[in-house]
């Protein structure tokens, strides 16, 4: 599994656990670390000094790469930037945003550069912009997703096309299988989401992980298009989302329908009725929370006995 994913950051495996708001602590991204991919803290749901706090654990907890997930809309992104840098992180994946400001400054410190895409002509403007790897990432995915909804399996051999440099697949990717198909279709890595949010080491609450844990097919749904859409979980909250957003409600009613804080109410508080769950379709494939390093495993060993079944034909 040596390719260009592995050697950029330095990892065994091509698996990159996506830094997920309310999932992503120090425990579960040192896992992942340890377990041989590339473990990110989600720092888009981090104050500046919890920032802090959760890359300090992770350099006691792991000697293996990991790095910071960065949402470019984050209020504060200067000091964030700042604090990255002076920490010492030597990844940094960025979303939500234009990466050309950021780029070169975070080179110029010596950190790899990812970011994360919904479109070829975004990744076409990474390339562009210096980046060191691109996420495409399937309207299949949890959380904030792109506006054209293209799926991931339409998505990745149009981005490959489109520019040369490594390339990452995230969006319905919970399975070896999954990740051997991303290959084919041209990507040299997957981040995974889901499936990390619903292990062991997440940080998200219990009450979340139950009510996402083999959820229905068609169990999960795009909304909030006026606002940035957002794939989030069928309870109380998106039902009423629903009903206003089929009368025609404006920006600012949906803004007052969700509410203060919505997805820490949601994930990491375990309201799964007035809370926003935001996770992928991907839920409904996964049965049970399982620690990462089991996850990991099961990743590796499905990878590549579906590659073996394929070339034995």
């Amino acid at each position: 599994m040596n390719n260009r994913i592995t050697r950029l950051f330095g990892i065994k495996y091509p698996i990159i656990q996506g830094g997920m708001v309310w999932c992503s602590g120090w425990r579960l991204a040192s896992a992942v670390s340890n377990a041989g991919g590339l473990g990110l803290l989600g720092a888009g749901s981090m104050h500046p000094e919890t920032l802090v706090e959760h890359i300090c654990k992770m350099k006691d907890a792991t000697d293996k790469p990991w790095g910071v997930n960065v949402p470019l809309m984050y209020p504060e992104i200067d000091r964030l930037m700042q604090i990255i840098i002076s920490e010492g992180v030597k990844v940094v994946f960025t979303s939500a945003g234009s990466p050309k400001k950021y780029t070169p400054m975070l080179h110029d410190a010596g950190i790899k550069v990812a970011h994360v895409v919904s479109g070829s002509r975004f990744a076409l403007k990474c390339q562009e912009a210096g980046v060191d790897a691109v996420v495409a990432e399937g309207f299949e995915a949890g959380g904030h997703n792109g506006r054209e909804e293209t799926t991931t399996f339409t998505l990745i051999p149009q981005v490959r096309r489109s520019i040369s440099m490594p390339l990452i697949a995230a969006g319905g990717v919970a399975s070896g299988s999954a990740m051997l198909a991303a290959e084919a279709l041209g990507a040299e890595g997957v981040q995974i989401g889901t499936l990390f949010a619903l292990s062991r080491e997440s940080s998200a609450s219990e009450e979340f992980k139950d009510r996402c844990v083999g959820m229905d097919e068609g169990g999960t749904m795009l909304c909030l298009k006026k606002l940035s859409p957002t794939r989030l979980v069928k309870n109380s909250l998106y039902e009423r989302i629903a009903e206003a957003e089929a009368r025609g409600a404006s920006a600012d009613e949906l803004r007052d329908i969700l509410g203060r804080a919505a997805s820490k109410r949601g994930i990491f508080e375990g309201d799964t009725v007035n809370g926003e769950l935001e996770i992928g379709q991907v839920a409904s494939y996964i049965k049970e929370v399982r620690p990462v390093s089991d996850i990991m495993e099961t990743l590796v060993s499905e990878y590549k006995e579906c590659k073996d079944r394929i070339i034995k034909g």
